[in-house]
């Protein structure tokens, strides 16, 4: 029995409904009722009654959610007052622009709810970069796609993300299922800054690009380059596009994984705290 199974137990009471709970905790389903079952076969209990209209304590569960609650609010106080000890702090965490808002939106909700007096700012990196200020020594801890050269870097992959061309509606391979690299020859390609890491424009670049092709250095103006110039471009299969724009499956690229890196030889405990809760929240998808 863990805290985080316990905040997912109080969640539940809270909200008498699982798939309520499930939002709040921003989860799916199915992992938390398996996670509540965990802990009721963990205890030999049954700590909720189940109905088609939500869930009810037991007596059982009514004790458990008194002890959880109390225990919670006093690991919570503890982290704060083992925070304010140590004095002000902060994390800086470097994301890419398509990252930018998962990391703001979610993972640092949830960081600033497990230590609210750290101070957290976030440093967004264009396509020259894929370390995302990591490599620089600019940034605590980053979210960001491989491939790319992570010498020094450890990263922890938190999902798999297949690649596809980014194509107009109207390009003749538009209605494939699938393409191949035979398909794409003789294309214009986008390319990337030209001090960008070479592993990571060799992958996201279907071809050598021209002296004319156009150098984007953001998402949006790579698939602008798309729209308006006529050339092609790599993106994850789940990139959001512009009306306009189709994304294809490319057969001969192997997955991307979306990653959480951190130096190899991390010794900052937010930073660890970090990481750990991005694998978390990742985990229960």
């Amino acid at each position: 029995m863990d805290l985080r199974s316990l905040r997912y137990f109080v969640a539940v009471a809270q909200e008498r409904h699982i798939g309520r709970a499930a939002r709040r905790l921003h989860m799916t389903q199915p992992p938390l009722s398996r996670a509540i079952r965990e802990l009721e076969d963990e205890l030999g209990v049954t700590l909720f009654e189940r109905t088609s209209k939500g869930v009810t304590l037991t007596p059982a569960g009514t004790v458990m959610y008194d002890e959880s609650a109390a225990l919670l609010e006093h690991a919570d106080l503890l982290r704060t007052r083992v925070s304010a000890a140590a004095g002000a702090t902060t994390l800086t965490i470097g994301t890419l622009a398509d990252t930018a808002e998962l990391v703001a939106g979610t993972l640092v909700t949830r960081f600033r709810a497990r230590h609210p007096s750290i101070e957290v700012s976030i440093r967004e990196s264009d396509l020259g970069d894929p370390t995302a200020g990591l490599g620089a020594g600019l940034v605590d801890v980053a979210l960001t796609r491989t491939p790319f050269e992570d010498n020094g870097i450890g990263t922890r992959i938190l999902r798999r993300i297949p690649v596809g061309v980014v194509l107009r509606e109207d390009d003749p391979l538009a209605g494939r299922d699938s393409v191949s690299a035979t398909d794409l020859t003789g294309r214009r390609w986008v390319r990337l800054p030209d001090n960008a890491d070479p592993v990571w424009s060799a992958y996201w670049t279907g071809g050598p690009p021209e002296a004319a092709s156009p150098t984007v250095r953001t998402i949006q103006e790579c698939l602008q380059a798309v729209l308006w110039n006529a050339t092609s471009a790599l993106a994850p299969l789940d990139q959001p596009l512009p009306a306009g724009l189709i994304v294809v499956p490319f057969r001969d690229r192997p997955p991307s994984h979306l990653v959480v890196a951190q130096p190899a030889k991390a010794s900052n405990p937010l930073v660890r705290s970090f990481v750990q809760l991005a694998v978390d929240s990742f985990r229960v998808r």
